[in-house]
């Protein structure tokens, strides 16, 4: 089934870019900076996608909450200054972007924080494909929370059932449930696991893959 669509949201960290490893490391060393022990690189890409205050609660030891400021506050500094050591956009990401700009209107919806998402698109050269960048923030709540969505739909005047909310996590699906718009879950990314109790409305392997399953509306 293909699907019609002029608006084209997509979530950053394991959809358009593989940030994995960059947010491990500053995790394991936030850890390491107060004497607690690193975690596994898998356990930290499980935690991934609700945000770094989300991130970091995951990766303390429970007696060991109440550091929680201290911790996210040395992670964050740590990450802004290495978010674009390993970093990269997926396969097929760049290419597909500027053959399909023109056609779809597009923009990035993610729990990260706006500015490190802003510098990661510039950074990679995918700044330019956007008409609107937010995220988590922008507004008073989060993704799974559909308030950041309906604002970009209000924005780009374009109605729910043409736009499609592309991401790898639960949180994205939700969303896009939540907002009325067309859900597609990529496969490649973190947090899959999530599909199996929220089923986007269809999946990608590829990233490329995502225009052969839609085509513009009108």
């Amino acid at each position: 089934m293909e699907y019609a669509a002029r608006l084209l949201v997509f979530d950053l960290d394991g959809t358009l870019v593989d940030s994995k490893e960059d947010l491990a490391n500053a995790v394991n060393v936030a850890l390491e900076s107060f004497d607690l022990p690193p975690l596994p690189r898998p356990t930290i890409y499980s935690y991934v996608g609700d945000g770094a205050s989300m991130l970091i609660r995951r990766a303390l030891p429970k007696e060991k909450a109440a550091l929680l400021p201290e911790v996210l506050d040395r992670f964050l500094t740590y990450y802004r200054r290495h978010l674009l050591d390993t970093t990269r956009a997926y396969p097929g990401v760049v290419g597909a972007l500027r053959k399909w700009a023109g056609i779809y209107r597009m923009a990035v919806l993610t729990n990260k924080g706006v500015a490190m998402t802003q510098e990661t698109l510039s950074g990679l050269s995918l700044d330019g494909y956007f008409f609107e960048v937010r995220g988590g923030d922008s507004f008073g709540t989060k993704k799974p929370d559909p308030e950041g969505l309906l604002h970009i739909l209000r924005e780009a005047g374009v109605e729910a059932q043409e736009a499609v909310m592309i991401g790898d996590s639960r949180n994205d699906v939700q969303a896009g449930r939540a907002a009325g718009t067309v859900t597609c879950g990529v496969t490649y990314g973190l947090g899959t696991t999530g599909f199996a109790e929220h089923p986007p409305d269809f999946t990608v392997d590829r990233f490329p893959d995502l225009f052969s399953r839609i085509h513009p509306a009108g």
